[in-house]
């Protein structure tokens, strides 16, 4: 089984060591984080040379995410490096430059005094350490600590329930962006998302670079983010639901209602939703996760996350590798208990289709009524295949594209295979192409029955509008099987009870248009039925099963296509009729 849920891995020091990044993207990691609030540009690019150089050698789509610092609040430094602060006491943060000790110290946002208001939170060091806020004097924000501890240089400051007023993109924010450009990175993470207005900054910084190619995730990680989560999603290619920042920011008891929120407008919305941040964290030092850990990733997949995500599990963990197994393995444990064809049955849509929209919605509902063993897509942008998985089949979704960047970018998109596939000129080609293709692979085989969407005319993006229900391989005929067996001897066609009683030997595959009654001696001899009559409570269905005969119903032309002294193979289980030789 094809894991559908996606798993993101951050790069750090644990992952530099000889052969653990090799062993994550074997062991299941889809998309590698690169996590700009720490480590140079030039570390940076060495883990990117690492990872090019081994998706190449395994010929595995991983994609590269640019996990931005984002607008922040720090402290400056203190004259011993830390201090430790009290409950009760007072304590001042100024935008004065001043050298820090237990009473002041100085931080990074010059306007925090005229954004802050008498009564206002403020938290240090994750925090650690509360305060609420006295009074505004001039340049001074006088404090009283509510729950003390140590606090040392750099900590962050945050702000809960307090909009700011700073810039969205800071300087080093725009410098890792346009790094990132250079590097040719699928994803950037941008973090600490307030509003559209923070994603639309991003994409003019984008397309001032004429980049049109890396897609935006945005972190919603506060208040205002929450808040406005629509408006968000409209704009942003997916959503990281960023459980770190924001029990920070938002009340701890809030977190699992917003995340599942999340995750289900994300979900609707046909945007790719990643859940993180201490997903396995006990993991970072322990080779088994906890029994809450594994609940926490299982439920996440329960409510429809695109991608779950480790962390420090893999940057700086001891178990880096075992990390990723592990993760791998919940989730399709998790999968397997999911029942999707019913979840697609009851899935209701809301508001008017687009025709690509209808169109993925109607190839998925076929795929699901037809037993298909996969969705195969071509598509030039992957918006086709995006499409198909917002409805989240059973069905695996194969997904045929031309450029590297979609190929690593689909990586994310929860239950698609993408494959590199080469251009077609016209529909004919692109059917033909697309299933060799999916055949070479190893995603589908002689046999199989696969429905394929794409658009007409090719090579247009946004023009999904066909469906075709495709027989692999060389089959004679196709229908629906019944019961588990296989059959095989050499055809009989029948169009009448008289050539039944005339032409039929023990052991023959009988073809006919339906059976009745009248045939059921020659039924209890043949090593096969195909009936070109449909309906699971045919005749031909019911006396199969009864007998535990292989049948295929539905199986249209049958008496047409098939000569008698043909040798064929029955598979019952797939409704499907080969050619055997002689």
């Amino acid at each position: 089984m094809l894991r559908k849920t996606k798993i993101v891995c951050t790069l750090g020091p644990s992952t530099d060591q000889e052969g653990v990044m090799r062993n994550m993207i074997v062991s299941g990691m889809n998309v590698a984080r690169f996590n700009f609030s720490h480590g140079s540009h030039e570390e940076h690019a060495a883990r990117l040379a690492k990872l090019r150089a081994l998706r190449d050698e395994l010929c595995m789509p991983v994609a590269a995410l640019l996990d931005t610092k984002g607008p922040e609040i720090r402290l400056k430094n203190f004259k011993n490096g830390k201090v430790t602060l009290k409950a009760g006491q007072t304590f001042t943060l100024t935008t004065r430059d001043v050298e820090g000790d237990e009473n002041i110290c100085s931080i990074t946002y010059k306007e925090l005094p005229q954004d802050l208001t008498p009564g206002a939170r403020v938290l240090l060091d994750d925090g650690l350490v509360g305060m609420k806020v006295d009074a505004i004097q001039g340049d001074d924000i006088i404090c009283t600590v509510q729950n003390g501890g140590p606090v040392s240089n750099h900590k962050g400051v945050n702000v809960p329930g307090t909009k700011l007023s700073m810039p969205y993109m800071s300087a080093q924010d725009r410098d890792d962006i346009l790094f990132g450009i250079e590097q040719g990175f699928d994803f950037i993470a941008a973090s600490f998302v307030r509003s559209a207005a923070d994603i639309l900054e991003i994409r003019r910084l984008l397309d001032s670079r004429k980049c049109d190619f890396i897609k935006i995730v945005a972190k919603i990680e506060n208040h205002e983010g929450v808040e406005n989560i629509d408006e968000i999603l409209n704009v942003a290619d997916g959503i990281m639901v960023a459980r770190g920042d924001m029990g920070v920011e938002i009340d701890f008891t809030e977190i699992p209602i917003i995340q599942k929120d999340i995750i289900w407008r994300g979900y609707n919305a046909g945007k790719p939703v990643i859940t993180a941040t201490q997903m396995l964290d006990s993991m970072i030092e322990h080779p088994r996760p906890t029994r809450a850990e594994i609940t926490d990733v299982a439920n996440a997949i329960y409510d429809g996350t695109s991608a779950i995500m480790l962390s420090g599990e893999t940057a700086a963990g001891r178990w880096p590798v075992e990390a990723v197994r592990t993760m791998s393995a919940i989730a399709e444990r998790t999968e397997s208990d999911i029942n999707y064809d019913k979840r697609l049955k009851m899935r209701t849509m809301e508001g008017q289709l687009s025709v690509a929209g209808a169109v993925a919605h109607a190839a998925c509902t076929t795929a699901m009524d037809i037993k298909a063993n996969a969705i195969i897509t071509v598509s030039k942008s992957g918006e086709t295949a995006r499409l198909l998985c917002k409805y989240r089949p059973e069905t695996p979704i194969i997904a045929c594209v031309l450029t590297e960047q979609v190929y690593r970018q689909l990586t994310l998109s929860w239950g698609i295979t993408p494959i590199m596939m080469e251009y077609a000129h016209d529909t004919d080609e692109l059917i033909e192409k697309a299933v060799s293709t999916s055949q070479s692979a190893g995603l589908v085989q002689d046999g199989d029955l696969v429905v394929i969407t794409a658009g007409v005319p090719v090579g247009i993006s946004g023009t999904t509008n066909m469906i075709k229900a495709h027989l692999v391989g060389d089959a004679l005929l196709s229908g629906i099987g019944i019961g588990k067996r296989n059959g095989v001897g050499v055809a009989c066609v029948c169009r009448s009870d008289d050539e039944v009683r005339s032409k039929f030997k023990p052991g023959n595959v009988l073809v006919v248009p339906a059976t009745n009654n009248n045939m059921l001696d020659s039924i209890r001899d043949a090593s096969a039925i195909i009936a070109e009559e449909a309906g699971v409570n045919s005749h031909a269905a019911i006396v199969g099963l009864t007998l535990g005969k292989p049948v295929v119903v539905g199986a249209a032309g049958a008496t047409r296509k098939l000569h008698d002294g043909v040798r064929v193979s029955v598979d019952g289980e797939r409704g499907v009729v080969h050619s055997m030789p002689q």
